[in-house]
């Protein structure tokens, strides 16, 4: 896990060190172990240096062997299995990195070698005798790779403000800030807020010719469903998917640095805990570290259930309860962390959980992004849920049902049901709530996006491979990286190994979610792993923050929203008062203080 960055001038003008060092240096807390520049006149790359796999100097990076050099962030999990391949072909290894496994793996195999990995990985490859730069983003975007592109260069790296000290003029790109406003959606395509500076999309290469100072972008990956796995029966698929799921588990523990997890109480982030806490001390000889956030308000307080998990797997549990002095405190450190304006004080949460597992020197902490977007963990799903059913009788038995197993009242489940089907019902919903965003404005709400998503709702899979690669996971994945980073931590995933989910996406609907329970198979699977307390747990909270004692000062914070020039641009702020709701608070509010401390230009 690491910080890249590059220059190429493509009027073939030299590339200076200071440019380069300029873009490693704002993110030393990427790689707080070692640094590294590569020259080669009109072509500059950067590294820093988060030390994980291989400490000692053979890991420095930029990394040159065989006319290749790369610059690469992330861990390529099953590198002894592909090291060992290649050397039964005759390739030959000086280090014990992953980094030379990817670099020999590309010699091997080209392009292709992306297809062998399994891991998290954004990597730039000079390939100085073919011309190019071959760079690569993993399936679902884990590691983030960023852009910007002017008439006479084309800079790239791991943060956008690497591209901030590149780019003239910040503009907020006007579409996803309301995209992120009225539906809550940013990252769902190449576009970030900052105009002009772009994303590598997930499961896609960027091939930069270097004579003619040009690029195409390939799509080496599509989610698509497997028609053997939809076949087997609910017992074999049990077997299977437990099996993917604790190799996943097992593989994200290799390591030569502390590793430990995250620990909400929810069952994704309980199942990781529990099934790598034997192998880990078997491992290392050290109890496996858990780290659980705990809420100062009782509604949304899971430590009750992180208990049971740490007693039943006998856990080292650490706990951080962030009070409202500790949220106000942090808020522009984590702005400034997550360079983007976010939905939820529940990322500030998240951030907690980082620092208190920096405090207790774990380099590595597994976490449960990716199992509610591969296993229907949303409440939002139940609708698609209800969609599936062949007639009218069998949707009103599954709505009764839901009712039944979920936290929602069957008023609940029928009023989700019309909401995320219709379009134009939300778009209505959104602009009523939005009353003060200004009439020129009000033509950003994205009806094609949203008419787009409530099609999804018909077929489970368009679903999923929506919510996976473009307006969930990809948000969620983001925020864990800039929080984790920040503290030069190392987050791992594994409901997101992409073997989990395409077993995940391709197994039948009602393997997934049966008769109102979400996540069904992960919950037998769990079954004599975890307390029944926490495998039929019905009141999923979704990891949240106490958010009304955090926000509860609303004239503060309203009054911080009407100062901001860059809030009056789009908002009648005379027609904010404190009855504004939360969400809306919180959004204004974290939108005010993005653009004044990037100095961002409506």
């Amino acid at each position: 896990m690491c910080g890249v960055a590059g220059i190429i001038h493509k009027n073939k003008v030299t590339v200076d060190l200071a440019d380069v060092k300029k873009m490693t240096d704002v993110i030393k807390h990427r790689g707080p172990d070692g640094e590294g520049h590569y020259l080669d006149e009109n072509i500059g790359l950067g590294h820093r240096r988060l030390a994980i796999i291989d400490l000692s100097e053979a890991g420095h990076q930029p990394m040159e062997k065989d006319n290749l050099v790369i610059t690469f962030n992330g861990e390529i999990y099953n590198y002894i299995e592909i090291r060992k391949e290649l050397e039964e072909n005759g390739i030959i290894f000086n280090t014990q990195t992953d980094t030379e496994v990817i670099l020999k793996a590309y010699q091997y195999w080209g392009e292709d070698c992306v297809q062998k990995f399994n891991g998290m990985w954004a990597f730039a490859i000079y390939d100085k005798g073919n011309n190019k730069i071959f760079i690569s983003r993993d399936r679902f975007g884990i590691k983030p790779f960023y852009y910007h592109e002017t008439q006479n260069s084309f800079f790239f790296g791991s943060e956008i403000r690497q591209l901030l000290t590149q780019v003239k003029e910040r503009k907020v790109n006007k579409q996803i800030l309301f995209d992120f406003l009225y539906l809550g959606y940013h990252h769902h395509n190449e576009n970030t807020f900052f105009e002009g500076v772009m994303s590598l999309e997930p499961g896609h290469n960027l091939i930069f010719n270097t004579i003619k100072g040009s690029y195409q972008i390939e799509k080496y990956y599509q989610l698509k469903p497997n028609k053997e796995l939809e076949k087997l029966s609910f017992d074999d698929a049990l077997v299977l998917f437990r099996k993917t799921l604790n190799e996943a588990i097992g593989i994200r523990l290799r390591s030569d640095v502390k590793v430990g997890t995250c620990l909400s109480g929810g069952m994704d982030s309980s199942y990781i805990a529990a099934t790598a806490s034997k192998p880990y001390k078997d491992q290392s000889g050290d109890q496996f570290t858990a780290i659980t956030a705990k809420s100062v308000e009782k509604k949304n307080d899971e430590s009750a259930f992180a208990k049971m998990v740490v007693e039943s797997a006998n856990l080292d549990w650490k706990i951080t309860e962030p009070s409202k002095n500790d949220f106000l405190a942090a808020i522009d450190r984590v702005i400034e962390a997550q360079e983007e304006p976010f939905g939820s004080p529940s990322i500030i949460m998240a951030y907690f959980v980082m620092k208190k597992a920096k405090e207790e020197g774990c380099t590595v902490l597994l976490d449960g992004q990716g199992g509610d977007e591969t296993l229907l963990g949303y409440e939002r799903y139940y609708s698609a849920f209800i969609n599936q059913q062949p007639n009218i009788f069998k949707k009103i038995g599954s709505a009764i049902k839901i009712a039944k197993n979920s936290k929602l009242s069957l008023k609940d489940v029928l009023l989700y049901n019309i909401y995320f089907n219709n379009a134009g019902i939300r778009a209505a919903r959104q602009l009523k709530r939005y009353s003060y965003i200004k009439e020129p404005f009000k033509k950003f709400i994205n009806k094609p996006l949203l008419r787009e998503i409530a099609n999804a709702n018909k077929d489970i899979h368009t679903l999923q491979e929506f919510e996976i690669t473009k307006i969930q996971m990809q948000k969620l994945l983001k925020y864990e990286d800039r929080n984790s980073m920040h503290f030069s931590i190392e987050t791992r995933v594994p409901f997101v190994d992409y073997k989990v989910v395409e077993l995940a996406y391709s197994l039948p609907f009602s393997y997934k979610m049966r008769a109102g329970w979400s996540k069904f198979i992960l919950r037998k699977s769990a079954k004599g792993l975890l307390p029944n307390e926490i495998v039929w747990r019905r009141n999923k909270f979704g990891f949240e923050a106490p958010t009304k004692t955090w926000l509860s000062d609303k004239k503060e914070l309203l009054t911080t929203i009407k100062k901001s020039p860059f809030i009056n641009e789009f908002v009648d702020v005379n027609m904010l008062n404190e009855s504004i709701d939360d969400l809306a608070l919180w959004k204004l509010f974290n939108i005010a203080l993005w653009s004044q401390k990037f100095n961002v230009n409506f």
